[in-house]
């Protein structure tokens, strides 16, 4: 059958479908999309539907039927999200459990229908649908929690229908809005005196949320995290490829606090960082090679062939502290804005590498996991968070309990803030890597969360 053919197939099923969706009750569509793709009702040759599904079926190309099949159940998933009707999503996953799937067909076309169904059933496209009902089941798996990062690939995967890009980006940014907005609820109502209402912790971190997000806005020494970062954006100008990866190292490593896991990155991290693409390093620097060497540093940090944790990340995570970690990721993304979307693939992948692990099981890589999107959502979301000392007394004596946080709508999305001590620019490019300030490195200990220490 010539292409055209299918392709003209596909688009009747799309264009019903569309229409249906937005014109029909939903037991009415959920009903045509069983006769058709489960049931297949061959007696109906008379309607343009089923006459449709058997032009793909007869061309014998199964990549075919599932990239429609797939369209087809993004078009209604994009439809039913906007028309609030999340229990008829469930009703249309539901359906591919349905035992007439698993019945032989009669003739040649319902076998070779079914046989691809079942094998859609058991396809990580199968696993991708599901994430769109997953968010209203209460009694999910762990992995659940973080829908918005494993929607990533979906979104970001051209491969893939248009809609369900669409439904994928649309769905992670719903996740992430209300994530955003809980939490800055969680922290407004938590540190009042009288709270008149109880809110639910959006973390699994327990009480060491509030003191994670203090410990991320007491930025060490004179810079923040987002100064840094526009420091080494101006000295980036003035840089060969060889002099920005020793200026990348020292950003990385500046102020980290004190400690085992930091000496052990300190003595890794430049075997892997100046050894990226080595026949570059007299090159000019450009904003590509800026881009793909980012993308390097998140890989040596989380996983470098997207299944299994890169050597980095186990490290961090067996001295159990992923808050350097989490800082040390933060630090690119504000560097290089551009490298978010690798940076959530990998995470995807890390999610599904651990996700057959029970919650008991590894509850070290599940408290990474909170820390990671606590920090990101202080940083690079469109609530800014400052933190405010109250009372009197002893800057240097002060614990985390004399802090406030207070949070706020940004006016703008994040941007990189100026420096105003121009005399500081060469200090990224120190022969030695810089010790973190004394007010971070001697903060005292009992302050740190348990959950994010342990």
């Amino acid at each position: 059958m010539a292409r055209t053919d299918i392709q003209n197939a596909q688009h009747i099923l799309y264009d019903f479908f569309l229409y249906s969706v937005q014109t029909d009750p939903v037991d009415t569509v959920l009903a045509t999309f069983r006769r058709l793709f489960v049931d297949y009702i061959e007696s109906s040759t008379e309607s343009d539907l089923p006459v449709a599904l058997y032009s793909i079926v007869i061309a014998n190309s199964e990549q075919q039927f599932l990239f429609t099949l797939k369209r087809v159940c993004y078009i209604l998933i994009n439809n039913w999200g906007i028309q609030r009707r999340p229990d008829a999503i469930r009703a249309l996953i539901k359906m591919f459990d349905d035992r007439a799937l698993m019945r032989p067909g009669v003739s040649l076309i319902l076998k070779r229908l079914r046989n691809w169904m079942r094998a859609f059933v058991l396809s990580q496209d199968f696993q991708d649908l599901k994430l769109f009902a997953a968010r209203y089941d209460h009694s999910e798996h762990w992995s659940g929690r973080y829908t918005s990062y494993l929607l990533a690939p979906q979104y970001l995967n051209l491969n893939n229908p248009l809609e369900q890009r669409e439904a994928a980006r649309n769905l992670s940014c719903q996740l992430k809005s209300k994530f955003r907005f809980d939490l800055a609820m969680y922290t407004a109502k938590t540190q009042m005196d009288s709270p008149s209402t109880t809110v639910d912790n959006p973390t699994v971190l327990g009480e060491a949320a509030i003191n994670l997000i203090k410990m991320l806005l007491l930025q060490p020494g004179r810079f923040g995290y987002e100064n840094l970062a526009n420091l080494l954006h101006k000295q980036c100008d003035q840089l060969n490829y060889w002099d920005f990866k020793r200026a990348l190292l020292h950003y990385l490593v500046y102020a980290l606090p004190r400690g085992p896991v930091t000496q052990s990155l300190k003595a890794q991290l430049p075997d892997a960082v100046l050894t990226f693409y080595r026949h570059h390093n007299e090159d000019t620097l450009t904003d590509a090679l800026v881009l793909r060497t980012c993308k390097r540093v998140v890989d040596s940090l989380t996983t470098e062939d997207g299944e299994k944790p890169a050597n980095l990340f186990s490290m961090f995570l067996a001295q159990g502290n992923p808050m350097v970690l989490v800082i040390l990721l933060l630090k690119v993304a504000l560097f290089c804005p551009h490298v978010q979307s690798h940076l959530e693939l990998r995470i995807a992948s890390l999610i599904r590498y651990y996700e057959t692990y029970s919650e008991e099981d590894c509850r070290w890589v599940i408290n990474f996991f909170e820390v990671f999107r606590v920090t990101f959502t202080v940083y690079a979301s469109g609530t800014m968070y400052n933190l405010v000392r109250i009372g009197d007394g002893d800057v240097a004596a002060s614990t985390l309990s004399t802090y406030r946080i207070f949070s706020q709508l940004r006016d703008q999305p994040l941007e990189f803030d100026s420096i105003s001590d121009a005399s500081s620019e060469d200090a990224l490019l120190a022969e030695d890597f810089p010790q973190p300030p004394t007010e971070v490195a001697n903060f005292p200990s009992h302050s740190m969360p348990s959950a994010i220490a342990s």
